[in-house]
């Protein structure tokens, strides 16, 4: 087995360095965004998206800078810079990686929150989680201006698993917001938090058996090398928000501003439909090739009572029992 080598350390002097601005009044402004990714994944053709549509409504000189590839570290310092105001303006951030400044950031997408993917688009169409987004502004100084997503989670381990009897004690890799753990804690595995660019290696050296992602993930990261069966617990769809910079935005001229609000919200709904409809065809294609093998898990419904109760205490203890109640009541 090939060892995998990982693109990705911290630029210090990049990081060190805020966003740029003009030096003349006349000379175009420059955001800068960050993706741990490349182009191939829907979340570079999301915040390429994002791009167009503010060069679009914005009408006027704009430079765009897309930091691809973990040049700027992981999501959880792309949030951070965000926060701070410096090195990045833009980008798509897991929720789990909020939860340092909300704790409320990581339920938007919390394990067995979402029935199915009809659901959760009618939850972000209804706009339900506002006042979540609101919170993270408030605390983080992070706008929440779009939301992609789409991808449908299940766990990928380097031996088959297909019921709860065979998932017990199975040492996963999960997200760092409390709930992660609590949740898979609940159905009978043992959850660890490992930075996401350690997975592959942490399996290749038998430190965890497993790790939990969406397709896109899973191709890009190539876990199938380390893990080749996806166990299909269906356990999450996810929320990535498009966050901007708070700081930022208050510098900016309204016109742009509102470019920016407005390409949020296409550029997210944009995100939702790519993820979604790619979701089942990178996991075909990687089964035809032979790299995967994707398990019916037989105990999902099962899964599920095991966690409901977990998630119900933990939306109580943020604060938002009351937006739990209005999910589960979408049909």
């Amino acid at each position: 087995m090939k060892r995998r080598h990982l693109v990705g350390g911290l630029a210090a002097a990049t990081i060190a360095t805020p966003f740029i601005r003009s030096a003349s009044a006349q000379a175009p402004l420059t955001l800068n965004g960050a993706v741990q990714f490349n182009d191939d994944h829907a979340f570079n053709k999301t915040l390429l998206k994002f791009e167009e549509l503010v060069k679009k409504y914005y009408g006027k000189p704009i430079n765009f800078t897309l930091h691809r590839n973990s040049s700027l570290g992981l999501e959880k310092q792309y949030f951070e810079y965000m926060a701070q105001g410096k090195a990045v303006d833009y980008g798509i951030v897991s929720p789990a990686h909020m939860s340092t400044f909300s704790k409320a950031a990581p339920f938007i997408d919390a394990p067995f929150l979402f029935r199915d993917l009809a659901q959760w688009n009618k939850v972000l169409e209804a706009d339900l989680l506002k006042p979540v987004a609101d919170e993270i502004a408030q605390k983080a100084d992070v706008m929440l201006i779009g939301y992609a997503g789409g991808g449908v989670r299940n766990i990928f381990v380097n031996k088959p698993v297909s019921n709860l009897a065979e998932i017990r004690g199975l040492k996963v890799r999960v997200q760092g917001a409390p709930i992660w753990s609590k949740t898979f804690a609940a159905a009978g595995m043992s959850p660890t938090v490992i930075a996401y660019n350690e997975v592959y290696n942490a399996i290749q050296n038998n430190v965890i058996s497993a790790g939990e992602n969406e397709a896109a993930g899973v191709e890009t990261m190539k876990f199938y090398e380390v893990a080749p069966n996806l166990a299909m617990t269906e356990h999450a769809i996810t929320i990535r928000p498009i966050c901007f910079s708070g700081k930022t935005f208050k510098t900016l001229p309204k016109d742009l501003q509102e470019a920016i609000l407005k390409a949020g919200k296409e550029a997210g709904a944009y995100g939702r439909q790519v993820e979604s409809s790619e979701d089942e065809q990178k996991l075909v294609a990687l089964e035809k090739a032979g790299k995967l093998k994707r398990i019916p898990f037989k105990d999902r419904a099962e899964m599920k009572k095991l966690v409901d109760p977990v998630m119900a205490a933990y939306a109580k203890e943020i604060g938002v029992d009351g937006i739990f109640s209005q999910i589960v009541a979408t049909n």
